[in-house]
């Protein structure tokens, strides 16, 4: 599977060892920073992870920042995402069996690095159980149709934003 990887400055300290588990487990990378610990924005950074997700760039997306809840809030702005804050290996299972989750976002003030493997395996290895839990996200879809009427269109709007220096 092929998975985009983001972080801001809080997160920097975990990405090389996530890289190194995440493709240890047999998946592929797309890195979309952060590739130092200078202080930066992380929406600069979870919107390209998002996008590449919406545009079947990656399959799915791993987030890490301070909390894990402001790149969560970012990447579910984007018509077509699920991201969902994890903080242990059964509320990475759930986002995935009930919700679909297509973005784990991780918090690395909170979650030591050994932690943090156990949820990205928990979540990577984890399928959607669809019944019940399809006929929902179809409502979340539905209401995306709505609020974003031109989701294609807006998914390029935001792709063709400058990239961070």
């Amino acid at each position: 599977m092929k998975i985009a990887l983001a972080c801001d400055h809080r997160g920097f300290n975990l990405r090389t060892p996530l890289q190194h588990h995440i493709q240890g487990l047999g998946h592929e990378l797309l890195d979309f920073g952060v590739h130092d610990a200078r202080p930066c924005d992380y929406p600069d950074y979870a919107v390209p992870a998002a996008i590449a997700v919406v545009k079947g760039e990656a399959q799915r997306a791993i987030l890490i920042d301070g909390s894990g809840i402001g790149m969560a809030i970012v990447a579910n702005k984007v018509p077509g995402i699920r991201a969902a804050t994890c903080h242990d290996e059964l509320t990475a299972e759930i986002s995935r069996r009930y919700n679909d989750a297509n973005v784990l976002c991780l918090a690395a003030d909170l979650l030591g690095e050994e932690l943090v493997r156990r949820i990205v395996r928990s979540w990577l290895g984890s399928d959607f159980e669809q019944g019940r839990h399809t006929r929902r996200l179809e409502k979340i879809a539905e209401l995306e149709g709505v609020i974003f009427p031109d989701c294609a269109g807006t998914i390029e709007m935001l792709a063709s934003r400058p990239k961070p220096a």
